[in-house]
């Protein structure tokens, strides 16, 4: 019973739960760039490019073909989704600083020597 217990309180922890939050919305924030980089700005870089369909892309080499066009619409792809994720890191943690309080300062006290010199004239005076 104690490796039951164990495993809830591990899995009803506030990271873990963040963490499958996290890869839920990442898995769905994925699918919208994905579309954003098939549909909207693949056909635009087509365009731009003189029409090509970069999905059908391929060398071949002897008997085999080397299609390469998919591999560089993900290379587009993750570029994208690593710039969004910068973008957004880059905001929270600029609102983050802003909520953020100045610690208040420590009240200044005396230094070693003004304490050391305090006592040397306590043992003078007695």
């Amino acid at each position: 019973m104690g490796f039951i217990k164990e495993f809830k309180e591990f899995a009803v922890k506030g990271n873990v739960m963040d963490m499958a939050v996290g890869v839920i919305i990442g898995g769905a924030f994925g699918k919208i760039v994905t579309s954003l980089v098939n549909d909207i700005l693949m056909p635009i870089l087509g365009i731009l490019t003189g029409g090509i369909d970069f999905t059908g892309l391929k060398a071949t080499i002897g008997d085999a073909n080397i299609t390469y066009g998919q591999f560089v619409q993900s290379v587009i792809d993750f570029v994208i989704i690593a710039f969004c994720i910068f973008l957004m890191i880059k905001g929270m943690n600029k609102l983050n600083k802003k909520n953020e309080e100045p610690a208040p300062e420590a009240p200044a006290g005396p230094t070693q020597e003004e304490l050391l010199a305090e006592i040397r004239d306590l043992l003078k005076n007695k």
